[in-house]
């Protein structure tokens, strides 16, 4: 005998039920898997993610944290066909006294860097391609509740961390083009080391400048972080990577404005003529994402100049004036003609702060002291007082959180 359990459907005045993390549901691994010595950038995957559905008339479905494992999708959903796809990157990480010994943090907890500000930019992501609404604080109490499940998984490594991938998908089964009114939202972690391997090779990252394809437009959707965005990079970085380049710098307009570097925000280091120096970035009009590690760069570097905070290896008397404007590429190829060029980096979640060697301009190569050296004073000082917030080894404005059981 067969019995089949039917579920009336709500009243029409009924509201679709919210995310809400009180209703976690956790089925935990039986079986552990094992912990590799090294590990890369998301090729090994923890024990257990994090998965809630959206229904239109349902809503939210109770979230679940489970084995990690594949998932059941419609061929027909919508994020196959119109890409309705967008992620974040976060890290969890743990401090490393000395480059040795491991400790999770001063307090004993695994850590998240700034993680509010990740689930900001993801709401504005999903509703830039109208994607159900969630609650962020919901998801980041069931994210900081698989990171204290998985966090065996947190390297115990300098320079390694636990990258966090909340990911959110449109799975309407239909062929319409239509906003996807059901969706999946899951998150899974994966153990990291450094983005770029520098082994047997230059210690800066190096670039090929491109403006004949680019990433991003006005108007456009580069300013979210969304699936859609990366796919059409492959094939120029491929090609610059045939001309041995590692990303591309991305230009745009007849000008030549520098956008992204790969899918890192991109910053100059210019001298100034009274020995101060000008640090650059590209603004924020839309076409460049607006990117945690670069806010937080910005935010440390006036912290510095206003007294307020002296990065290592910086004196303190020493002002960074910083400047979010529009950046050519001819501007800095005649900043490093001039000499007056100290360094260049890219900022990002999964890089930190790297290094840039080198730049493929018009068939020449301009190089940067990071291409010998790594990073310079400021960059250095950036990643070292960021790295040092992260795991909470320094306090600064809240922004490492816990993630309290």
């Amino acid at each position: 005998m067969t019995i089949q359990l039917t579920t009336s459907a709500p009243s029409t005045d009924a509201q679709p039920a919210t995310l809400d993390a009180s209703k976690l549901v956790i089925n935990l691994a039986t079986t552990l898997r094992d912990i590799p010595e090294d590990v890369h950038f998301g090729q090994v995957k923890s024990d257990h993610m994090l998965v809630a559905s959206y229904d239109p008339v349902f809503g939210w479905s109770a979230p679940e944290i489970k084995p990690y494992g594949p998932l059941s999708l419609d061929p027909a959903a919508s994020c196959f066909h119109y890409c309705p796809n967008v992620f974040e990157g976060m890290k969890a990480r743990v401090h490393i006294y000395k480059g040795h010994d491991a400790y999770l943090g001063p307090d004993g907890e695994p850590r998240l860097f700034r993680p509010k500000q990740n689930m900001e930019r993801l709401m504005r992501s999903a509703e830039r391609v109208a994607l159900p609404p969630f609650d962020p604080d919901a998801l980041l109490v069931l994210i900081k509740r698989l990171v204290m499940i998985d966090a065996r998984w947190i390297p115990r490594k300098p320079g390694h961390s636990l990258y966090i991938r909340p990911t959110f998908i449109g799975t309407r089964p239909a062929l319409g083009v239509a906003a996807s009114d059901s969706a999946l939202l899951y998150v899974i972690l994966t153990p990291t080391g450094p983005y770029f391997s520098t082994t047997g090779k230059a210690k800066g990252v190096s670039l090929l400048a491109v403006g004949k394809t680019v990433r991003s437009w006005p108007g456009g959707t580069g300013g979210h972080k969304l699936g859609l965005n990366y796919a059409p990079g492959f094939l120029p970085q491929r090609l610059a990577a045939e001309q041995g380049y590692e990303q591309i710098l991305w230009l745009l307009g007849e000008d030549q404005r520098i956008t992204e570097a790969g899918s890192m925000n991109f910053f100059i280091v210019v001298q100034r003529e009274d020995g101060d120096v000008d640090i650059i970035t590209p603004p924020l009009d839309g076409t460049i994402l607006p990117g945690i590690t670069r806010r937080s760069c910005l935010e440390l570097l006036d912290a510095h100049t206003a007294n307020k905070i002296v990065l290592r290896g910086v004196p303190a008397s020493r002002k960074l004036y910083t400047h979010e404007r529009t950046l050519t590429m001819p501007e800095v190829a005649a900043y490093s003609d001039a000499g007056t060029l100290l360094e260049a980096f890219g900022v990002g979640t999964a890089v930190a702060v790297a290094p840039i060697g080198r730049i493929g301009y018009e068939g020449r190569d301009l190089v940067l002291p990071s291409e010998s050296v790594g990073l310079g004073n400021v960059g250095s000082a950036l990643l070292e007082r960021l790295l040092d917030i992260q795991t909470g080894l320094v306090e600064f404005e809240g922004w490492s959180e816990t993630c309290e059981d």
